[in-house]
Protein backbone atom coordinates (compact mmCIF):
# COMPACT_ATOMS: atom_id res chain seq x y z
CA UNK A 1 0.00 0.00 0.00
CA UNK A 2 1.44 3.05 -1.06
CA UNK A 3 0.87 6.57 0.94
CA UNK A 4 -0.27 9.58 -1.05
CA UNK A 5 2.91 12.11 0.34
CA UNK A 6 0.03 14.95 0.80
CA UNK A 7 -1.66 12.86 3.30
CA UNK A 8 -2.32 15.36 6.47
CA UNK A 9 -0.55 14.48 9.32
CA UNK A 10 -3.13 14.96 12.25
CA UNK A 11 -3.04 17.80 14.85
CA UNK A 12 -0.94 15.58 17.88
CA UNK A 13 1.33 14.02 15.07
CA UNK A 14 1.64 17.69 14.22
CA UNK A 15 2.10 19.02 17.25
CA UNK A 16 4.68 16.62 18.23
CA UNK A 17 6.42 16.99 14.98
CA UNK A 18 6.86 20.68 15.53
CA UNK A 19 8.25 20.04 19.46
CA UNK A 20 11.12 17.95 18.16
CA UNK A 21 11.61 20.36 14.88
CA UNK A 22 12.08 22.96 17.30
CA UNK A 23 14.34 20.70 20.04
CA UNK A 24 16.37 19.79 17.25
CA UNK A 25 16.91 23.90 15.98
CA UNK A 26 18.04 24.63 19.51
CA UNK A 27 19.86 21.56 19.71
CA UNK A 28 21.92 22.39 16.58
CA UNK A 29 21.78 26.36 16.89
CA UNK A 30 20.90 26.22 13.26
CA UNK A 31 17.88 28.86 11.72
CA UNK A 32 14.63 27.64 10.62
CA UNK A 33 15.60 29.25 7.35
CA UNK A 34 18.52 26.56 7.01
CA UNK A 35 16.30 24.06 7.66
CA UNK A 36 13.86 24.70 5.22
CA UNK A 37 16.70 25.08 2.39
CA UNK A 38 18.43 22.01 3.32
CA UNK A 39 14.68 20.47 3.54
CA UNK A 40 14.14 22.26 -0.12
CA UNK A 41 10.86 23.41 1.28
CA UNK A 42 9.55 27.06 1.99
CA UNK A 43 10.71 29.22 4.92
CA UNK A 44 6.48 30.12 4.63
CA UNK A 45 5.56 26.31 4.54
CA UNK A 46 7.81 25.63 7.84
CA UNK A 47 6.77 28.77 9.68
CA UNK A 48 2.86 27.88 9.12
CA UNK A 49 3.27 23.94 10.28
CA UNK A 50 5.46 25.04 13.48
CA UNK A 51 3.46 27.40 14.79
CA UNK A 52 0.23 25.09 14.39
CA UNK A 53 -1.65 27.11 11.45
CA UNK A 54 -1.20 24.10 9.35
CA UNK A 55 -0.34 20.48 9.51
CA UNK A 56 2.75 19.13 8.46
CA UNK A 57 2.03 17.24 5.31
CA UNK A 58 3.53 13.32 5.16
CA UNK A 59 5.85 14.53 2.32
CA UNK A 60 7.27 18.01 3.76
CA UNK A 61 8.00 15.61 7.06
CA UNK A 62 10.05 13.05 5.40
CA UNK A 63 11.80 15.97 3.62
CA UNK A 64 12.69 17.55 7.55
CA UNK A 65 13.74 14.06 8.24
CA UNK A 66 16.28 13.36 5.68
CA UNK A 67 17.52 17.09 6.20
CA UNK A 68 18.05 16.48 10.11
CA UNK A 69 18.57 12.71 9.82
CA UNK A 70 16.30 12.28 12.70
CA UNK A 71 12.93 10.12 12.77
CA UNK A 72 10.13 12.51 13.22
CA UNK A 73 7.16 10.13 12.79
CA UNK A 74 6.53 8.23 15.78
CA UNK A 75 3.74 5.45 16.07
CA UNK A 76 4.03 5.19 19.91
CA UNK A 77 4.07 8.89 21.39
CA UNK A 78 5.43 7.36 24.99
CA UNK A 79 9.10 6.70 22.97
CA UNK A 80 12.13 9.04 23.06
CA UNK A 81 12.81 10.40 20.09
CA UNK A 82 15.08 8.94 17.89
CA UNK A 83 19.05 10.69 17.72
CA UNK A 84 22.29 9.25 16.54
CA UNK A 85 21.66 8.74 12.98
CA UNK A 86 23.91 10.46 10.60
CA UNK A 87 22.05 12.26 7.38
CA UNK A 88 21.15 9.91 3.86
CA UNK A 89 24.26 11.86 2.57
CA UNK A 90 26.37 10.41 4.76
CA UNK A 91 24.60 7.05 4.53
CA UNK A 92 21.95 7.01 6.95
CA UNK A 93 23.95 5.12 9.64
CA UNK A 94 23.53 4.68 13.39
CA UNK A 95 25.99 5.48 16.29
CA UNK A 96 25.58 2.11 16.88
CA UNK A 97 26.09 0.75 13.21
CA UNK A 98 29.36 2.43 13.01
CA UNK A 99 31.17 2.17 16.52
CA UNK A 100 33.75 -0.46 15.47
CA UNK A 101 35.19 2.60 13.00
CA UNK A 102 35.32 5.21 16.25
CA UNK A 103 39.01 5.09 17.32
CA UNK A 104 42.48 6.51 17.04
CA UNK A 105 44.65 5.70 14.18
CA UNK A 106 48.83 5.49 12.79
CA UNK A 107 47.85 7.17 9.35
CA UNK A 108 50.22 6.24 6.74
CA UNK A 109 50.87 7.19 3.41
CA UNK A 110 54.02 7.84 0.76
CA UNK A 111 55.85 10.96 1.29
CA UNK A 112 55.30 13.44 -1.15
CA UNK A 113 58.26 14.81 -1.04
CA UNK A 114 60.41 12.06 -0.71
CA UNK A 115 59.90 9.22 -3.43
CA UNK A 116 61.70 7.36 -0.50
CA UNK A 117 60.16 8.23 3.00
CA UNK A 118 56.72 7.34 4.31
CA UNK A 119 54.85 10.01 5.77
CA UNK A 120 53.21 8.92 9.10
CA UNK A 121 50.78 11.04 11.31
CA UNK A 122 47.58 10.40 13.56
CA UNK A 123 43.59 10.19 12.48
CA UNK A 124 40.94 10.55 15.47
CA UNK A 125 37.70 9.29 14.10
CA UNK A 126 34.77 9.83 16.79
CA UNK A 127 31.09 10.39 17.08
CA UNK A 128 29.80 13.95 16.79
CA UNK A 129 27.02 13.88 19.20
CA UNK A 130 25.90 17.91 18.32
CA UNK A 131 25.19 16.81 14.37
CA UNK A 132 24.76 12.81 14.72
CA UNK A 133 27.64 11.92 12.32
CA UNK A 134 31.23 10.69 12.79
CA UNK A 135 33.96 13.37 12.17
CA UNK A 136 37.46 12.82 11.68
CA UNK A 137 40.51 14.94 12.27
CA UNK A 138 44.35 14.35 12.11
CA UNK A 139 47.16 15.44 14.28
CA UNK A 140 50.81 15.32 14.22
CA UNK A 141 51.74 16.14 11.02
CA UNK A 142 54.94 17.98 10.26
CA UNK A 143 52.96 20.20 7.41
CA UNK A 144 50.85 20.95 10.49
CA UNK A 145 48.75 24.07 8.14
CA UNK A 146 47.79 21.11 5.87
CA UNK A 147 45.81 19.56 8.36
CA UNK A 148 42.79 17.73 7.65
CA UNK A 149 39.54 17.14 9.11
CA UNK A 150 35.57 16.45 7.86
CA UNK A 151 32.73 13.97 7.76
CA UNK A 152 32.59 9.93 7.04
CA UNK A 153 30.37 8.08 5.06
CA UNK A 154 29.96 5.09 5.81
CA UNK A 155 27.15 3.85 2.98
CA UNK A 156 25.97 0.19 3.11
CA UNK A 157 25.82 -0.98 -0.77
CA UNK A 158 29.60 0.22 -1.60
CA UNK A 159 31.10 -1.12 1.65
CA UNK A 160 34.03 1.07 1.75
CA UNK A 161 34.24 4.62 4.35
CA UNK A 162 34.91 7.82 3.06
CA UNK A 163 36.69 10.47 4.81
CA UNK A 164 35.98 14.07 3.44
CA UNK A 165 37.17 17.23 3.71
CA UNK A 166 35.55 20.18 1.76
CA UNK A 167 36.56 23.74 2.27
CA UNK A 168 35.01 26.21 0.37
CA UNK A 169 33.95 23.29 -2.34
CA UNK A 170 37.79 22.03 -2.41
CA UNK A 171 37.83 18.25 -1.99
CA UNK A 172 39.95 16.18 -0.59
CA UNK A 173 38.81 12.24 0.22
CA UNK A 174 40.36 9.18 1.10
CA UNK A 175 38.56 5.69 0.22
CA UNK A 176 38.92 2.95 2.76
CA UNK A 177 37.70 -0.63 2.82
CA UNK A 178 36.03 -1.47 6.18
CA UNK A 179 38.43 -3.01 9.07
CA UNK A 180 39.98 -5.94 8.75
CA UNK A 181 39.83 -8.59 11.61
CA UNK A 182 42.59 -6.48 13.19
CA UNK A 183 41.01 -3.08 12.95
CA UNK A 184 43.10 -1.87 9.89
CA UNK A 185 41.52 -0.08 6.96
CA UNK A 186 43.53 0.40 3.73
CA UNK A 187 42.46 2.18 0.29
CA UNK A 188 43.09 5.33 -1.54
CA UNK A 189 44.11 9.09 -0.48
CA UNK A 190 43.20 11.77 -3.15
CA UNK A 191 44.30 15.37 -2.98
CA UNK A 192 45.94 18.05 -4.16
CA UNK A 193 50.07 18.32 -3.91
CA UNK A 194 51.86 21.19 -3.56
CA UNK A 195 54.30 22.63 -6.18
CA UNK A 196 56.13 25.64 -6.84
CA UNK A 197 54.65 29.02 -5.85
CA UNK A 198 50.62 28.72 -6.21
CA UNK A 199 50.87 25.63 -8.13
CA UNK A 200 48.69 22.83 -6.59
CA UNK A 201 48.76 19.41 -8.93
CA UNK A 202 46.14 16.36 -8.24
CA UNK A 203 47.57 13.71 -6.63
CA UNK A 204 46.09 9.71 -5.98
CA UNK A 205 48.42 7.61 -3.36
CA UNK A 206 47.90 4.58 -1.49
CA UNK A 207 46.85 4.82 2.47
CA UNK A 208 46.71 2.91 5.68
CA UNK A 209 45.23 4.08 8.71
CA UNK A 210 46.47 1.08 11.81
CA UNK A 211 44.62 1.32 15.30
CA UNK A 212 46.77 2.57 17.75
CA UNK A 213 45.96 0.74 20.41
CA UNK A 214 47.58 -2.47 18.84
CA UNK A 215 50.93 -0.70 18.24
CA UNK A 216 53.44 -0.40 21.29
CA UNK A 217 55.23 2.11 19.78
CA UNK A 218 54.76 4.53 16.74
CA UNK A 219 56.82 7.16 15.24
CA UNK A 220 55.36 10.39 13.52
CA UNK A 221 56.43 12.40 10.41
CA UNK A 222 58.38 11.67 7.26
CA UNK A 223 59.99 7.94 7.94
CA UNK A 224 63.03 7.44 6.13
CA UNK A 225 64.70 3.69 4.62
CA UNK A 226 67.23 4.49 8.11
CA UNK A 227 64.18 4.67 11.20
CA UNK A 228 63.39 1.78 12.60
CA UNK A 229 59.86 2.08 12.06
CA UNK A 230 60.39 2.10 7.98
CA UNK A 231 60.22 -1.58 7.18
CA UNK A 232 56.79 -2.18 9.12
CA UNK A 233 55.34 0.80 7.35
CA UNK A 234 56.37 0.16 4.39
CA UNK A 235 54.78 -3.42 4.89
CA UNK A 236 51.71 -2.09 5.97
CA UNK A 237 51.47 0.27 2.41
CA UNK A 238 52.37 -2.03 0.54
CA UNK A 239 49.78 -4.81 1.31
CA UNK A 240 47.37 -1.74 0.08
CA UNK A 241 48.05 -2.74 -3.15
CA UNK A 242 49.55 -5.94 -3.64
CA UNK A 243 46.18 -7.55 -1.81
CA UNK A 244 45.13 -5.52 -3.32
CA UNK A 245 43.08 -3.54 -1.26
CA UNK A 246 43.00 -0.81 -3.86
CA UNK A 247 43.96 -0.33 -7.70
CA UNK A 248 46.20 1.52 -9.42
CA UNK A 249 45.35 1.78 -13.23
CA UNK A 250 48.13 2.76 -15.90
CA UNK A 251 47.64 5.71 -17.77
Amino acid sequence: MQLNPETKLTDEQSRAVAALIREELARRRISRQLLADQAKISISTLEKALSGRRPFTLATTIRLEQALGVALRNNHASAPPTHGVAPDELGFYSRRAVQWIEGVYLTLRPSFGDKDAIYAYRTEIAWDEATSRLRFKESERLDAAFTQQGLVSVPAPSGHIYLITNVHGQYRLIIVTRPTISGEMYGILTTLQVGRGAQLTPVAAPIALIPLAGLKEVHFGRIGPQDPFYEMYRKYLKRTVEEPFALFLPG
